[in-house]
C-alpha cells in the first residue's frame, strides 16, 4: 500500500502491526483518574475529542512510542485544560510542587 506524502507518524492505518493483544489487566488507580478526567473535561466542554487527538498527534513520535496510553492521554487532557484556561501553567506546578512535597507513597503524604 502507497502512502500519502502527507503520512504522519500516528497514521498507521493499513500497517502490518502484528496480532492484537486480548489478554486484560486490571487498571491503575491514576489510569482511571485519566478516564474521570476525559470525561469531566468534556461533558463541561473544556474540551473536544478532536482537541485531545490534535494534542495526541502533535506530541512527536518520541513520545508516542515512549509513553504509555494512559501518559499520553492525561497529557493530552492536560494541554485541553490550560488552553481552556481551565488553570495556568504557573498553578499546575505550584500544586505539582505542593503534592510532591506530601511524600512520595500514600503512607508519606498522610504524615505529611
Amino acid at each position: 500500500m502507497s502512502k500519502s506524502p502527507d503520512h504522519r507518524w500516528h497514521d498507521m492505518g493499513g500497517d502490518a502491526a502484528g496480532p492484537v493483544p486480548d489478554d486484560q489487566h486490571d487498571f491503575a488507580l491514576w489510569e482511571k483518574r485519566v478516564d474521570a478526567l476525559m470525561i469531566l473535561g468534556s461533558a463541561r466542554g473544556h474540551f473536544t475529542v478532536d482537541g485531545l487527538r490534535r494534542c495526541l498527534e502533535d506530541m512527536g513520535e518520541k513520545a508516542f512510542e515512549e509513553m504509555t496510553y494512559y501518559e499520553r492521554w492525561v497529557a493530552s487532557v492536560n494541554q485541553n485544560f490550560i488552553e481552556a484556561g481551565v488553570y495556568t501553567l504557573e498553578e499546575l506546578g505550584a500544586k505539582m510542587a505542593e503534592v510532591k512535597a506530601r511524600g512520595d507513597t500514600y503512607g508519606a503524604a498522610q504524615d505529611a
